[in-house]
């Protein structure tokens, strides 16, 4: 019970960081849209597999190092950066489907399970936010007091409600009336996603 005060912080600030747009939000939407509801799922189970990353090296002390080191997070922002700038012109240049009714949804072969989850699991992975966002939770937030053990069970909440928070996301987007709205402009949509992403790998790395 002496924990639970540092728990409700935490699950606060973890709830306004997830619902915060961003890659991981654009990337699962893009999936919802496109890919269908399974895929997204998977997406967005590599979001929330992401989060235990990040949870492992703050609890192992790395995110004191790379607080301590400004040239190694500067390459981890390029990185990120390049990502999402991949992931962006690859929208962009995406071809503009033939057609874009119900029997082409139901026709397109979607891709791996195993690269969504990829896909899900690199973007937030890769996203300098989110490192930030989990080096402060463990430098200022979390007591140095409070045992590993613990700590690893806030790691364990936040992927789960990272996880959980995405598959809703995953659910609402990828139902039929939805997909065929947003397929029926996915020309534009590409593109558009393609700009965002574009657009925060910048910010990324500004």
């Amino acid at each position: 019970m002496q924990y639970v005060d540092e728990f409700l912080l935490i699950a606060v600030a973890h709830f306004f960081a997830v619902a915060s747009p961003g890659p991981d939000f654009a990337v699962v939407l893009k999936q919802s849209i496109q890919q269908g509801r399974k895929n997204a799922l998977w997406t967005s189970a590599g979001v929330g597999a992401a989060i235990l990353l990040h949870i492992g090296y703050c609890v192992l002390g790395v995110a004191l190092i790379l607080s301590q080191s400004p040239s190694l997070f500067m390459v981890l922002k390029y990185v990120a950066g390049a990502y999402l700038a991949y992931l962006g012109v690859h929208a962009i240049r995406s071809a503009k489907p033939a057609h874009t009714d119900e029997q082409t949804l139901t026709e397109t072969a979607p891709e791996s399970y195993f690269k969504a989850f990829r896909r899900g699991f690199f973007t937030n992975a890769l996203n300098p936010k989110a490192t930030l966002f989990f080096m402060s939770l463990f430098t200022l937030v979390i007591s140095p007091d409070t045992p590993v053990g613990v700590q690893a069970s806030y790691g364990v909440y936040m992927a789960v409600a990272t996880w959980l928070w995405f598959s809703f996301l995953s659910l609402v987007l990828s139902k039929a009336s939805v997909r065929a709205f947003f397929l029926k402009r996915g020309y534009w949509f590409d593109r558009g996603i393609g700009v965002v992403l574009i657009a925060l790998a910048i910010r990324v790395v500004v």
